[in-house]
């Protein structure tokens, strides 16, 4: 694991320092809102941490106790997990689109002994799967959903009384204070799959969060009145970090939507928020360039148009500024993570000057590895690596040779939690973490993701196919609206050989895109014929697509909106 300290990174102070400057300068600021609903201030924000504090301290709960949190997006998710963290709690952020299954599962394998939950999630668990836990509290209005113990049936029934006692003169701006020595205490533990198998409850300490709130607040300024809707799950480390904990250390209002809305919803937020980052993945950004951006700039007239200099810029600059409108016309960038965003649009994006980047992230760096601004961003890279971790690609030739990515700094986790194997696994002997994926790093020190190391396919005649590229080139194809490519070749035979290479390329179409065209189902073969012969043109011989095999509905994703591979072969 690593836990070194390096001397040429950036410093930085714990984001609890920044944290009570803001709610003291902000005391009477709205920071936490449902849209639509409710909300509370700064300073209300601090009182109720500071109630929450008195109860789990009644309670007998102890700074390092493990508190798993678990419900929807709203703003007393926020408030839940300023409470555990201020109180120094290790806090189990778990998604509440887990199985139920997984959340007992994960709860009593991170050895939570309090449960944050909401009422309709409580329904589906079984507190007999859950022995360690000796009390679950309702994040809707921190009620006692059920108590195992005596000393928190007593800390409910003084709570108001111990509040009052232990601030006779009301809770005021003089009373924030959060402990700051602690940096390398352990913080969260975030597991990064509720799927079956070994867990691993990725390690951060207050140093890593710190770290990366640090580099979101030097990079991505946070200015008086700037609002921000989250639209993440709160309990991945990408959305927790970058709409929540850096927001709002940085002043910014949060605005919650209570889960995945409609796109109705979410559109009708937008103009109503207007808020000054978009924190999104690329799939989101494709889709709205499929529905919104393609069907305007693939008409033959505007072409045509496209093709004058003068008249060119003018209309890529209408249709930026109508993206921008739909996203509430204050957006400063658009900042995209989780997968590589696909070519053929992020060259559009170009064109008409969208204010967007691509980063470069995992749990277990909380989450940024890789970022640049969108004025300096080079296309096809993720940035370059953060200031607060060093990045390396274990090759002979980083700039030419594809090898793993490396990387080792302030932000980067401590293991996995109860896991040995996995945390000895994860880290090279001189301390850098093993990310898992493949790339470059040109002399600018621009990252480019070449793929997973577990996704790249070996060809029979030697040759390294990462099957990412290859669904770039498919996903292009019309109709298309997500694929996936696997590796179908023969297996081995007696004598050890193997035949050539097969790969089938798995495809989702658009069914709304389909039935706008009268598409009939008896064209498909030939659609897919087509299809496959404009992909080979643009692939190498050794990369060509074998068959298109359709699958009914779209493929299963991971809460960073990933495909799950591995259920696919």
């Amino acid at each position: 694991m690593s836990t070194e300290k390096h001397a040429d990174l950036v410093r930085f102070n714990h984001y609890f320092e920044r944290l009570q400057q803001t709610i003291r300068e902000r005391w009477d600021y709205p920071a936490l809102c449902n849209f639509q609903g409710d909300s509370m201030t700064y300073g209300q924000m601090a009182t109720e941490i500071a109630r929450m504090h008195v109860l789990l301290e009644e309670a007998g709960i102890q700074k390092g106790d493990h508190i798993a949190l678990c419900a929807r997006n709203t703003y007393r998710w926020a408030l839940s997990y300023l409470s555990i963290t201020t109180y120094e709690a290790v806090i189990v952020p778990l998604l509440v689109d887990f199985h139920a299954d997984s959340v007992m599962s994960l709860t009593d394998h991170s050895d939570a002994i309090i449960l944050f939950t909401d009422r309709d999630k409580w329904k589906t668990l079984d507190i007999e799967r859950m022995p360690k836990l000796r009390g679950v509290i309702c994040t809707e209005d921190f009620s006692i959903i059920l108590s195992k113990d005596e000393r928190i049936d007593q800390a409910v029934a003084r709570w108001q009384e111990a509040f009052q006692a232990r601030y006779p003169n009301g809770f005021g701006i003089d009373d924030v204070h959060y402990n700051t020595d602690n940096m390398d205490n352990l913080s969260i533990i975030n597991y990064t799959s509720g799927s079956s198998g070994d867990p691993k409850g990725v390690m951060l300490t207050y140093r890593a969060s710190s770290a990366s709130i640090d580099f979101g607040l030097r990079n991505m300024p946070v200015y008086y009145g700037d609002r921000i809707v989250s639209m993440l799950p709160m309990a991945h480390i990408y959305g927790l970090t970058f709409e929540f904990l850096y927001p709002i250390t940085g002043g910014a209002t949060v605005y919650y939507l209570g889960g995945r809305p409609a796109p109705t919803k979410l559109l009708q937020a937008m103009k109503e928020v207007k808020p000054y980052l978009i924190c999104t993945v690329p799939m989101v950004m494709e889709k709205v360039y499929r529905s919104a951006i393609e069907p305007v700039l693939s008409k033959w007239y505007m072409r045509i148009l496209c093709a004058i200099p003068g008249l060119k810029n003018v209309i890529f600059g209408k249709v930026r500024e109508k993206l921008d409108a739909a996203f509430g016309g204050n957006v400063r960038c658009y900042i995209m993570g989780g997968a590589a965003l696909n070519p053929a649009v992020e060259k559009c994006f170009h064109k008409i000057k969208l204010h967007f980047t691509v980063g470069y992230g995992m749990t277990e760096a909380a989450p940024l590895l890789g970022y640049e601004d969108w004025r300096r961003y080079a296309a096809r890279s993720c940035g370059k690596s953060v200031d607060c971790a060093h990045v390396r690609i274990d090759s002979s030739d980083p700039a030419r040779i594809v090898g793993e990515i490396q990387a080792k700094g302030d932000n980067i986790c401590i293991g996995y939690y109860k896991n040995e194997s996995a945390t000895k696994a994860a880290f090279t002997e001189d301390g850098y973490l093993c990310t898992g994926d493949l790339g470059l790093i040109d002399h600018e020190g621009n990252i480019y993701i070449k793929g997973r190391s577990k996704c790249m396919i070996l060809s029979s005649t030697g040759q390294n196919i990462y099957p990412e590229e290859l669904e770039a080139v498919i996903n292009n194809q019309e109709y298309v609206a997500e694929s996936l490519v696997v590796d179908r070749s023969a297996e081995a035979d007696a004598g050890g050989t193997t035949g050539a290479t097969k790969l089938y390329a798995l495809v989702y179409l658009n069914p709304d895109e389909l039935k706008n065209d009268e598409v009939d189902e008896k064209d498909i073969p030939d659609l897919l014929n087509h299809m496959l012969r404009e992909i080979n043109h643009k692939l190498p011989n050794y990369s060509q697509i074998t068959k298109i095999e359709l699958v009914d509905v779209p493929f299963e994703k991971t809460p960073k909106m990933s495909i799950k591979r591995y259920l696919y072969k």
